[in-house]
């Protein structure tokens, strides 16, 4: 699969922000790289994580490979199997409703903070970002709307002080990722995405508290709502 050029760098300006220190810079690439194909659904459950592959791909001694699939065994992306194989777990949907209860609750303190600040000048780089994301969506880029997808909420949280805690939540999301991303192909479902953007930043921007509350609210209900026709639609993933 070719990467998207634009959507592979953003990818990276966005890593570049929370990378770990050298010391750990090749456990965090095969991880990085390992975790964007899962949550890509590049690797699909099931798919077999071949460790003298992985070396080879990415140039590393096994170390760094042992490292960064004990780190995605903690999300539960992965699962080891002692003395014999490592696979990509499925979906777990239990794990993607309490990620989702945290982003929520986060994101919910996040707009309102921006509202009661009452400074638009601070949503200029989220509007940039959607008016980017409004041209991905229309070339139907789903790689490149996701990483502005990513970089939009990220957008949001930085002028709200809390960025660290949007990476917390972002390093927890892979199940919720990745049932995203099953659902975004569905028609409507990009452009229901956009205009929930569009609302959370004009509510933000009047300084209406219950309308900002109810935009995020919408925005983030979207996908669990539709777990079970993405479940029926894609069983292979559970």
């Amino acid at each position: 699969m070719t990467a998207n050029p634009l959507s592979a760098a953003l990818t990276t300006a966005h890593e570049e922000q929370f990378r770990p220190s050298s010391q750990g810079s090749a456990s965090a690439r095969v991880y990085s790289g390992i975790r964007a194909q899962i949550i890509s659904l590049e690797l699909q459950p099931h798919s077999n994580l071949v460790r003298t592959e992985i070396a080879e791909s990415y140039g590393v001694s096994q170390s760094p490979i042992r490292e960064a699939i004990h780190r995605l065994e903690q999300e539960g992306l992965v699962v080891s199997y002692p003395q014999s194989r490592t696979v990509v777990a499925k979906i777990d949907v239990d794990h993607a409703r309490e990620t989702q209860f945290l982003r929520i609750s986060i994101e919910l303190e996040v707009a309102r903070t921006l509202a009661r600040l009452a400074r638009p000048e601070l949503l200029r780089p989220a509007r940039r970002i959607l008016a980017m994301q409004k041209m991905a969506g229309d070339d139907f880029d789903i790689d490149e709307f996701t990483t502005l997808d990513r970089l939009f909420h990220l957008s949001l949280a930085e002028p709200a002080g809390v960025a660290s805690l949007h990476h917390l939540v972002s390093s927890r999301s892979g199940h919720i990722d990745r049932l995203r991303r099953l659902n975004l192909p569905d028609p409507g479902k990009m452009v229901s995405v956009l205009q929930h953007h569009g609302e959370i930043l004009d509510a933000i921007e009047a300084g209406d508290l219950a309308a900002t509350e109810a935009a995020v609210r919408r925005h983030l209900s979207g996908t669990l709502a539709a777990v079970p026709q993405i479940m029926e639609q894609y069983p292979q993933y559970f």
